[in-house]
């Protein structure tokens, strides 16, 4: 499947603000989900976010309103929605932008996060773009529709009323969401340690240049994920740390709990990352010991033969006055001669553990 890839420099001279989507072209269209809930009911629907369509509006009792934007690179649903929830222009420019670094930022009425979903692949790591708005009793969530939405589990969790989550605010969910997305870094951590285990058996066992370029690769998509992952400590710190009226007491410990589960992520990076580095340093000495080993072999072999090509170089010249050229015994004695040079050689070099 051909991927058509818009670059930042699309908004090259363009005034702040502007939207252009820069990222993975979505082949889907634009998919919105409402969900309206409190420890009582919850309602799921697809509102209309045409540029004619009224406005979505919050709850006005204790409920909690989520609206998830699966898709950012059709820009008519993003605007309206934004003028509906009062977002400022640049919060909409960072979400149509997907080569942002994770953030966390305060307005005045709804606090801005914005952090990288990531996903084994066949092919490696895959990342995608998750931005939050979190409100009093609303919140906001944007996707880059790339992959299969791993918010699902959250919405399973809302039809069951007797889950905590149903009767928390909208900080909660906010929280609920944040750490469905570091709980999926495990998996790929898992799916990277696996990688690295079967490339430190092929490293052991017969180390090849593929080899070496699998650990390449690997290297490749730890870097890809310490970009990933490392700000977030720093987002999510931020967030229980502010006093922020959007986020209650309560949540601030599950909050500290995903903070830890983040440096917890990191410091396996870092791990795994070393891993790494002691394999590539162990493979390059493999192949460096390799190499040594058959030039060891190949100048036993020139110097076991040099005495040898001496004397026949020697008895290859072609003057007269050379008594051994007449002896019927000549050619047999200088065969046993280099014979017993070669065996007294190699019981030398055996002595002497050179091979």
């Amino acid at each position: 499947m051909k991927r058509i890839y818009k670059r930042r420099s699309k908004k090259v001279g363009t005034p702040p603000g502007t939207l252009i989507h820069i990222g993975e072209e979505q082949l889907a269209p634009t998919k919105v989900d409402m969900v309206v809930y409190n420890k009582d009911q919850v309602t799921f629907s697809q509102p209309d976010l045409s540029t004619d369509a009224a406005c979505i509006v919050p709850p006005k009792d204790s409920s909690v309103l989520w609206v998830n934007m699966d898709g950012v690179s059709e820009l008519p649903p993003l605007k309206k929605l934004g003028e509906c929830f009062g977002i400022h222009p640049l919060v909409l420019e960072d979400i149509v932008d997907t080569a942002q670094r994770p953030k966390a930022e305060e307005y005045s009425n709804y606090l801005f996060v914005l952090l990288k979903m990531l996903k084994p692949g066949d092919d490696g790591v895959k990342g995608e773009q998750v931005s939050i708005i979190l409100g009093d009793n609303w919140v906001l969530t944007f996707q880059e529709g790339l992959s299969k939405d791993i918010f699902n589990p959250i919405k399973e969790r809302l039809e069951n009323s007797q889950l905590r989550l149903r009767s928390q605010g909208a900080d909660y969910l906010v929280y609920g969401l944040m750490d469905i997305i570091v709980d999926n870094y495990f998996l790929v951590l898992d799916s990277v340690a696996d990688n690295i285990e079967i490339l430190e058996e092929e490293l052991m066992d017969s180390p090849t240049p593929k080899t070496l370029a699998a650990i390449y690769n690997q290297k490749r998509e730890l870097l890809f994920l310490h970009k990933s992952i490392w700000p977030l400590r720093e987002v999510i710190s931020s967030l229980y740390r502010q006093e922020a009226p959007q986020i209650q007491g309560s949540t601030i410990v599950y909050l500290r709990d995903l903070y830890d589960h983040t440096i917890q992520v990191i410091e396996t990076v870092e791990t795994l990352r070393d891993m790494l580095s002691g394999m590539l340093d162990i493979y390059l000495s493999s192949v460096s010991n390799k190499m040594n080993g058959i030039m060891k072999v190949l100048t036993i072999i020139a110097t076991i033969f040099m005495p040898i090509t001496f004397i026949v170089g020697l008895y290859g010249m072609n003057f007269k006055n050379m008594p051994e050229l007449e002896w019927p015994w000549g050619y047999p004695a200088v065969l046993i001669l280099m014979l017993v040079i070669v065996i007294a050689m190699v019981i030398f070099f055996r002595r002497k553990d050179w091979i």
